[in-house]
């Protein structure tokens, strides 16, 4: 937990964009920690508390939130009110009953040019349950120092072992993995899913994969490879774009982003069912997802907002004149080979290739 602030004031009224909410319960924020976290802290939780007087706890637990979201729900204990989850898995809490329907027009605000939200929002974000904040990608990145002659370029150079010799750093998830591992064999990328989807596909993948296995370390927390690539435990890793951003922005890392085949989503809130705060949550949801906010958030991490109206905003990084827009995800440039990850196949396949993903790290 990187802060805890306690919800103290039990019978004052908050006033906020003509609505009053019942002060009357703690409001908890669960998200994914570092960099991440702490620019939701500067562009929605502070400025939040500042106008309301409302405080907020913050967890840093949305690598397991899905997971604890169930054991809450099923446990009928829940004391998380705002979850950060990645789109898939808000899917999977909505598709089991887990987290709110949401109606955008009603729980968010318009644009400031009267743009409903429903229409504001980059189109293919706004799900059922799901509340988007920004569009990131998943992608290598490699510490140049581990390659004075040029790092890698293509995903099929992170498979040539000989070429750029070392240790790789992949997330714990058989997604992302799976798509890349296709694609380093061969696969079309507008036919990743298509493959992926079939028996001999997956073991397709699964082969690929066993060929670097043995140059294979793990990570589960967003942090994680940014230091291993610091500390040269790994000299290749995946990782969110905006941890790397940071590391060569703010901490002076000799690192860089490979962009081929960066795997595109979008991130955002979801509202576990049962939290009796719902009027609290709402009011908080409505201003740390307007236009204003969103693109503030670009101001500490190179995530690009989730609104088509934020995008004009968003500007340098704060304390510097670094042009922030060249390193979202969403730059032309960044997306020429990008691959949009396909939330619906993992909501409809993720239970049985996590089971096989698992068995195969333990094997």
């Amino acid at each position: 937990m990187k802060r805890t602030l306690i919800l103290t004031s039990t019978a004052a009224a908050i006033a906020m964009g003509g609505a009053a909410v019942a002060q009357d319960k703690q409001l908890t924020i669960v998200s994914w920690g570092g960099a991440y976290s702490n620019s939701q802290d500067k562009a929605y939780h502070e400025p939040y508390e500042e106008k309301t007087g409302v405080e907020i706890v913050t967890e840093d637990k949305s690598a397991n939130g899905l997971a604890g979201i169930r054991a809450q729900v099923e446990a009928g204990n829940v004391t998380w009110d705002v979850v950060d989850l990645l789109q898939a898995d808000a899917q999977r809490a909505c598709d089991e009953g887990l987290v709110l329907q949401i109606d955008p027009d009603e729980w968010l605000a318009p644009a400031p040019d009267g743009t409903p939200a429903s229409e504001d929002f980059v189109d293919g974000t706004i799900g059922e349950c799901f509340i988007p904040q920004i569009l990131y990608s998943t992608m290598f990145a490699y510490n140049t120092e581990a390659f004075p002659d040029g790092g890698p370029q293509t995903v099929e150079d992170i498979w040539n072992v000989e070429a750029f010799p070392g240790t790789r750093a992949l997330q714990q998830i058989p997604q992302k993995n799976l798509e890349w591992a296709l694609i380093a064999d061969g696969v079309e990328p507008d036919q990743v899913y298509e493959v992926l989807a079939t028996p001999e596909g997956q073991d397709r993948a699964f082969a690929k994969l066993d060929e670097i296995k043995d140059s294979v370390i793990w990570w589960s927390e967003g942090a994680q490879p940014p230091q291993m690539l610091a500390d040269k435990e790994a000299v290749i890793a995946t990782a969110y774009n905006g941890r790397i951003f940071n590391a060569q922005a703010n901490e002076d890392q000799p690192f860089e982003i490979m962009w081929d085949h960066q795997m595109f989503e979008t991130d955002g809130w979801v509202i576990p069912v049962d939290t009796g705060n719902e009027e609290l949550i709402k009011d908080y949801i409505r201003f740390a997802t307007d236009t204003q906010r969103l693109a503030d958030q670009a101001k500490y991490i190179s995530y690009g907002p989730a609104r088509n109206s934020s995008a004009p905003l968003v500007g340098t990084l704060e304390g510097t004149d670094i042009d922030m827009k060249p390193h979202m995800p969403t730059s032309p440039e960044n997306l020429e080979t990008a691959i949009r990850f396909d939330v619906q196949f993992w909501a409809d396949y993720g239970d049985s290739l996590e089971e096989r993903f698992n068995a195969w790290v333990a094997g």
